[in-house]
């Protein structure tokens, strides 16, 4: 038997870590050279991982949840040519009460070596090379061994685990990822994105009643147990008289804390780090439009009707897109960067337009290479993809480096207008509100018309008022009357 362990690669952009999100393999599992193994976290994106090695998984030796440094190996594989065994997670031999003799290779069997082999994360590890013991782990392992015994298929926990957190007692009970201790003590299954979830609102998904077929804990299980509601109660479930409007008290975890703690990490400490260094780096001003756009509500009705625009998603935002691509051809100072070592302001003769996008990962900014070339049917097109990639956690770092100008849109969620933050290295955004019927003056007479606001951050140290003001003066005016957009494209 030959084992290979696959070190986590390193996934580009300067970072230096990731998270393991979800396996997609189990101990056991045959995998061919290229076949998805792993979902990492990044601080900018979520990645599949694929396996350089043909063979059978023998270890996962990075529980789900932890974060690990680039070249740290998380998985052990057996490719069947022989030759010396690579250092693996082992455990001492143990038999049962009739001394049954497990078969080489198998759950709890005497491998190559004298090892044992067992599942990462249960019972001790011997290898050969030392490292250092994590907080809690000999009451971890003190706990688990008894895994090393069980079969493949089933591995089950002879003793309760030794109190740990919430993840790692789950883990610990069940050797099957997606199951976890429901609210009535058995095992209740949820997804990796729900257990991602909880795991980020700080919720024990044991103390989650799963309104599911079969218990299965769902994200709006998640959601309603993190606002005081039990799902399972609501839908009649253990109820004792359906349609009850009988008050639910808060739920709180055992411990009867009241508080949370949310660990600070992935996409989240990434945007603080940005955010942080763009607000005490760049001089910020916000300058603030309201805009009759009753003429762009009308053209985007008529390209909904195009049958050009038939499969595509058409929303005010890829006018606005389109606007801002315009004025920045017209006023090419505003996407631009400050190059503070080699003190020199860097004017962009292109325009990757970024789209800040709220994702279940935080917020995120992807940005549309070369928007500037595409037609408006290339730009919707972009736009979509942009949005949908981002929505499912795919998006990939080179996607969120090199932007040089950014919209958010807070019209999605009712709001007028904001004064957004810069995203680093950029001179401008510009942040587009809601659009509302309000009475509108109009050759002397009130008129119900659709307007909105825009508000325009941008760095003081490239872009003065003059230029800023008549920058988004001419977005407002393509946005008041798209045929403007004919004379100056």
């Amino acid at each position: 038997m030959s084992v290979k362990q696959f070190n986590l690669p390193d996934p580009g952009e300067g970072l230096l870590e990731a998270e393991i999100v979800a396996w997609k393999v189990k101990v056991g599992d045959a995998v061919k050279v290229n076949d998805i193994i792993v979902e990492i976290e990044t601080a900018k994106s979520l990645v599949e991982l694929p396996v350089p090695y043909a063979g059978t998984v023998t270890a996962l030796l990075v529980p789900e949840g932890e974060t690990v440094p680039v070249g740290t190996p998380i998985i052990s594989v057996d490719d069947g040519l022989g030759g010396d065994v690579a250092p693996v997670a082992a455990a001492p031999a143990s038999t049962s009460d009739d001394d049954e003799v497990i078969e080489a290779g198998k759950l709890g069997g005497v491998a190559p070596g004298g090892r044992v082999a067992v599942l990462v994360g249960y019972g001790p590890r011997v290898t050969e090379a030392k490292r250092r013991p994590r907080k809690g782990q000999d009451a971890q392992v003190a706990a688990a061994a008894p895994v090393a015994q069980a079969p493949v298929a089933q591995p089950q926990v002879s003793a309760p685990p030794a109190p740990a957190p919430s993840t790692v007692v789950a883990e610990l009970m069940t050797a099957q990822p997606a199951s976890l201790l429901g609210a009535g003590g058995g095992k209740a299954l949820a997804k990796p994105p729900v257990r991602k979830l909880a795991k980020d609102l700080g919720i024990d998904l044991s103390q989650v009643a799963g309104s599911g077929e079969g218990g299965i804990v769902s994200r709006a299980d998640v959601e309603a147990h993190a606002a005081g509601i039990s799902l399972a109660t609501a839908t009649g479930e253990g109820s004792t008289s359906a349609g009850s409007s009988t008050y639910v008290a808060p739920a709180f975890t055992a411990t009867g804390e009241r508080e949370v703690r949310i660990p600070i990490k992935g996409v989240r400490k990434m945007t603080a780090q940005a955010m942080v260094s763009s607000a005490f780096t760049a001089p910020h001003v916000t300058e603030f439009i309201t805009v009759d756009v009753t003429r762009m509500m009308k053209l985007v009705d008529r390209l909904r009707a195009d049958r050009d625009f038939k499969d595509v998603k058409v929303s005010p935002l890829l006018v606005v897109a389109k606007a801002l691509i315009i004025a920045s051809r017209r006023h090419p100072g505003i996407n631009a960067t400050w190059d503070e070592a080699a003190q020199e302001i860097v004017v962009k003769n292109y325009v990757n337009l970024g789209i800040a996008a709220a994702t279940p990962r935080g917020l995120m900014v992807p940005n549309i290479k070369d928007a500037d070339q595409m037609s408006l049917r290339q730009l919707a097109d972009a736009m979509a993809n942009l949005i949908s990639t981002a929505r499912d956690g795919k998006t990939q770092p080179a996607e969120m480096s090199g932007g040089s100008i950014t919209i958010t849109n807070v019209g999605v969620f009712g709001v007028d207008t904001g004064t957004p933050i810069l995203n680093s290295g950029e001179a401008a955004i510009l942040c587009f509100g809601t659009i509302r019927q309000m009475p509108w003056v109009v050759k002397g007479k009130i008129k119900a018309r659709w307007v909105t606001q825009l508000g325009l951050s941008f760095d003081h140290r490239l872009v003065n008022g003059d230029l800023g003001s008549r920058f988004l003066a001419d977005i407002a005016a393509i946005l008041h009357d798209p045929g403007q957009a004919l004379v100056w494209g």
